[in-house]
């Protein structure tokens, strides 16, 4: 028995040592931040060029999408690109999109944190609000699976 616990110890040891010596990933937050940055630029584009199809290119077509905004929960792409026809049928719905206020968190290689602010530029108004935003690369894209967005 004298010699199960020896070997017990012995075997934690090592594999205490094993994991205090693995390097840490190293995030290249520049270069994450200017490919997020990027999307979101491609996605007011599409916006403003009213094809919500393009601006829905960013979002992870899945069931496990959630899109939280108004105090309810849309779940999947299909639903919240069916919300957003429906709530921006047309250009002048629609308005000029901008974002501003961003802020990146790179969390992992492939998952990062994005908060902001958007407005919409219309004839008689200009709503806005917060969003964050859960992004995750995904085969080589940056692709949005949580979106919660609220308006002022």
């Amino acid at each position: 028995m004298h010699t199960c616990i020896k070997t017990a110890l012995l075997v934690s040891a090592l594999v205490f040592s094993a994991c205090n010596t693995a390097e840490p990933v190293k995030l290249d937050h520049e270069s994450m931040s200017a490919e997020i940055t990027q999307m979101l630029h491609v996605q007011d584009a599409a916006w403003n060029a009213g094809d919500i199809d393009g601006f829905m290119d960013y979002y992870l077509k899945s069931e496990t999408l959630r899109f939280a905004s108004a105090g309810k929960v849309n779940r999947g792409w299909q639903a919240t690109i069916d919300g957003y026809k429906n709530r921006y049928p047309d250009l002048d719905a629609m308005g000029k999109l901008s974002f501003t206020d961003i802020e990146i968190k790179t969390l992992a290689e492939d998952y990062a944190q994005v908060f902001g602010r958007w407005k919409l530029t219309r004839k008689d108004d200009e709503p806005g609000g917060l969003f964050t935003l859960l992004v995750q690369k995904i085969d080589g894209q940056w692709l949005i699976v949580t979106d919660h967005t609220s308006s002022n």
